[in-house]
């Protein structure tokens, strides 16, 4: 491991050299091929070859990447209950949708202390695999309504003492979804609770945007667009204009939210949320699954020109959305047109590597072409689309006067295989586990693995019991209160040490 300073920052320029670098030039990415990065304080100083001034200390990292960290706008912040899902369906019947005997005496499944570790945790996990920049995404489904104040400042405290740059905002709704005594989906609403939530994390939003932290910023998180009221989305929008911070509302993401939104209100979920005044460049929108004038969706709409017009940025989520069957249609396409696109992890692991090989693969599936996508239109996503959606050209690029928010990424053991363009064997044969090293604006937060003050090992089994306690109480929110051997099955018959 590299001797640093306990700070983790070297006084005076630090320069970094790897096999390639990912620098910037004319507003797009290119390849340096035995490449400098040159950073001082916060800021990059130089990214080319040959640099000609001093400097405190170099940093060899061979055969290596050295990239933007990458951002990640839908960050898994939580300990991941898609795993529950994953193989358990119907939602309804696997405690994904709470029965009414539940949601009529819901409460918190996690204390404020577990909350605030599983925080730590994740935010840990988000630097391990290259995050730099992270808008934590949790479960509400054992919440007992919204987030609270309390478990994100204390996610503020984290991301401080970790060194990741992160856009905080408690979740907060109007409603929710439950699972009547029939057996049919239906939606309840608690507007004044609603509003009470958001009041709390408006005053939230306040006092993050005036403490004026280089690394913490606030953010509007609406729930999913079903479970707000329209007065929700207007306020929300208002606030977003009036604070000029991001706002984040999942959307065009299920069956469940296209069919109540096109049945209550006769609109398709964007024109529903442009018909609110609710969509500007400062809008988030996971998933993007569901929109008007692509395959998925068998009605006429004007969303791809409410999107393209709005400049809203669709936060795709590839590995969660693979994983429960669904995808965008299409990222080239959306791409073409000129819609702002982001990428988010949104399930475990938080492995944004991953995310792009899976949506490479499943973009070319979906378009049955192997031209319509490549490896640098996913890899411009995951850096350059979520700085720009979160309208921030310091991020997510390298060239001097960026932020050095730097990665480096082994490309030098032999499970890599052979190398002929980096970037491409990227998306072939690695993964976040690859990552090394992480910088944060100019902090050494990770080096040769190894985050200082996080634990791993003791991380893991916490987590793991933690996680073991939510499980185990899953009948409690499950429609029919069935055991948990019945909610969550196994792949193969599970036999013990006297079977």
């Amino acid at each position: 491991m590299t001797t640093l300073p306990p700070s983790g920052r070297i006084d005076g320029p630090v320069l970094l050299t790897a096999r390639w670098v990912v620098g910037h030039r004319d507003g797009r990415h290119v390849i340096l091929d035995d490449g400098v990065v040159v950073f001082e304080g916060d800021r990059v100083v130089f990214v080319g070859h040959d640099y000609p001034g001093a400097v405190a200390a170099r940093i060899d990292y061979g055969n290596a990447i050295l990239s933007p960290g990458f951002v990640d706008l839908d960050a898994l912040s939580d300990l991941d209950t898609t795993v529950l899902a994953f193989d358990n369906q119907p939602s309804w019947r696997k405690g994904r949708v709470w029965p009414r005997s539940y949601m009529e005496r819901a409460y918190e499944m996690y204390t404020q202390e577990e909350l605030a570790f599983q925080k730590r945790y994740a935010f840990a996990q988000l630097i391990r695999n290259g995050v730099t920049t992270a808008l934590p995404i949790a479960s509400l489904f054992y919440r007992a309504w919204g987030e609270t104040d309390a478990e994100f400042s204390a996610a503020a405290d984290a991301a401080h003492e970790l060194g990741l740059r992160v856009y905080l905002g408690p979740a907060y709704r109007t409603g929710n979804s439950y699972v009547d005594d029939d057996g049919r989906i239906a939606f309840f609403y608690d507007e004044e609770r609603g509003f009470r939530s958001f009041a709390d994390s408006l005053a939230f939003a306040e006092r993050i945007e005036g403490l004026a932290s280089p690394l913490v910023r606030a953010m509007l998180a609406p729930d999913r667009i079903e479970t707000c009221t329209p007065d929700l989305v207007r306020r929300t929008a208002d606030a977003g204009r009036d604070l000029d911070i991001p706002v984040r509302q999942h959307c065009c993401q299920s069956d469940l939210e296209f069919t109540r939104i096109t049945a209550t209100y006769g609109m398709t979920p964007l024109e529903w949320l442009d018909s609110l005044g609710a969509l500007d460049e400062r809008v988030l929108l996971p998933h993007g699954e569901l929109v008007a004038g692509t395959r998925h969706v068998d009605r006429p709409g004007r969303d791809l020109d409410i999107l393209k017009n709005a400049g809203a940025t669709l936060v795709h989520c590839p590995l969660v959305s693979a994983r429960h069957g669904g995808f965008m249609d299409s990222f080239s396409k959306f791409r073409a047109m000129g819609v702002r696109i982001g990428l988010g992890t949104d399930t475990w692991p938080p492995d944004v590597i991953q995310n792009m090989q899976v949506g490479v693969m499943i973009s070319r599936v979906m378009d049955g072409s192997i031209d319509s996508v490549r490896s640098e239109h996913y890899f411009d996503a995951a850096t350059l689309g979520g700085a720009d959606a979160l309208r921030r050209p310091d991020l997510g690029r390298l060239q001097a006067g960026a932020k050095a928010d730097i990665i480096v990424i082994d490309m030098g053991h032999d499970r890599i295989g052979h190398v002929i363009d980096p970037i491409q064997t990227l998306m072939m044969a690695s993964s976040g586990r690859d990552v090394t090293d992480v910088v944060i604006d100019g902090r050494f937060v990770m080096v040769d693995g190894q985050i200082p003050g996080f634990d791993a090992t003791a991380g893991q089994a916490r987590a793991q019991r933690q996680f073991d306690g939510l499980v185990a109480r899953y009948p409690e929110r499950t429609y029919g209160h069935p055991p948990v051997g019945e909610i969550f099955s196994s792949a193969y018959p599970r036999l013990g040490r006297n079977a």
